[in-house]
């Protein structure tokens, strides 16, 4: 129910001192027309022959533009900080700059079930046009929830991939144990979905840039928030396990930006990841991918060219800051709004100690 903030805190709730001016929800759903949609699967299946049976995971749908729009391509970059992840459609993106349709994240093995689903999905619009749009590349990226998940049960079909799109809307989200982000880790933490935005001005124009993440990755040892040593401080993780993981981060601002300078706004995304402790890892997939809602305008009749107001490269920083800022809080409030859960084969993972972590930062917002 993406219209609604759940009852949880936010890390700004916790006192936590971020940087850079959100906007009204602090979601990338303040950027005017991005609305996000999810489908959360909590189900406990019978035991088999190892244990108990648990389906945690979903699906994220991040849709860029309003529906008349969704055939329209949209301006895009992308970044990879380490590979071993998927982002379909990111050669079409790297030759053109561009992509069309929505943006979905899930787990890693239904990755293909939510490709072939949101095509169909696509070509079921009444906006569709077979003669126009022959052929479509949605963008799907993946994280692995196979510790919470009973991933090689494939248990996301085609009709969940439909409700998270049909399901988008803008305003509040919810965070954590949501969508594509419902059975993953972060720091040896309950990690998921999480989201932020921050709202600019460069000369006389305003902006805003919203980061969305699916957070995966990361050791309890390395966890650093706004400088303070916190995996460090709560000691070891009860059972920490392989903590590598991956980290999505699906950027969108309103700013009028070219495909190479979009690339580069992707680019940043690793230095808001840093900032909260982690130094990558050899088999982690951290993908970004950033996009404009800005739209070149046709000169119309026969005249094949468009227009469109460009931001100059030198006006870019603080764009780039607000990648920084977005991605690192959008990383804390995935994990401060998870809860604790219990999934595949018993396995439990530990929600962050809100009260806790509220305390290494002096004064709080909690009720």
């Amino acid at each position: 129910m993406p219209r609604t903030m759940p009852q949880h805190s936010r890390a700004r709730d916790l006192g936590i001192p971020f940087s850079g001016q959100p906007g009204a929800a602090n979601a990338i759903t303040d950027v005017p027309g991005v609305r996000v949609g999810y489908k959360t699967l909590f189900d406990d299946l019978a035991a088999d022959a190892t244990g108990p049976v648990a389906v945690r995971t979903g699906v994220t749908a991040i849709l860029p533009c309003a529906h008349e729009h969704l055939f329209a391509p949209t301006w895009a970059g992308i970044s990879s900080f380490n590979g071993n992840g998927e982002m379909t459609g990111a050669h079409w993106i790297n030759e053109s700059g561009t992509f069309t349709g929505p943006i979905l994240l899930t787990n890693t093995h239904s990755v293909g079930m939510v490709h072939h689903a949101c095509l169909q999905w696509l070509t079921r619009r009444p906006e569709y046009e077979a003669a126009q749009d022959p052929w479509l590349l949605p963008v799907v990226a993946e994280t692995c929830d196979d510790v919470m998940n009973d991933i090689n049960g494939f248990h996301i079909n085609a009709t969940h991939v439909c409700e998270a799109l049909d399901n988008a809307a803008g305003g509040a989200l919810a965070e954590g144990n949501v969508g594509g982000g419902t059975g993953m880790r972060c720091y040896a933490y309950k990690g998921g979905t999480g989201t932020a935005s921050r709202l600019l001005s460069i000369g006389n124009r305003n902006y805003t840039l919203g980061a969305l993440v699916q957070a995966n990755f990361g050791r309890r040892d390395e966890l650093t928030i706004r400088g303070v040593p916190v995996g460090e401080l709560a000691g070891p993780a009860p059972n920490p396990g392989d903590d590598s993981g991956s980290l999505i981060v699906v950027i969108a601002t309103d700013a009028p930006l070219l495909p190479l300078q979009l690339q580069r706004i992707a680019r940043r995304c690793a230095l808001g990841m840093g900032r909260t402790g982690t130094p990558g890892n050899n088999s982690s997939g951290d993908l970004f991918i950033a996009f404009s809602t800005a739209r070149s305008t046709p000169a119309g009749g026969d005249d094949p060219t468009e227009t469109m107001s460009l931001l100059p490269a030198e006006a870019i920083d603080p764009l780039f800051r607000a990648t920084v800022e977005s991605t690192e809080e959008a990383i804390v409030n995935a994990m401060v709004a998870a809860q604790t859960m219990v999934g595949h084969r018993g396995r439990r993972l530990e929600a962050i100690d809100r009260q806790w972590l509220s305390s290494l930062f002096g004064e709080s917002r909690l009720p």
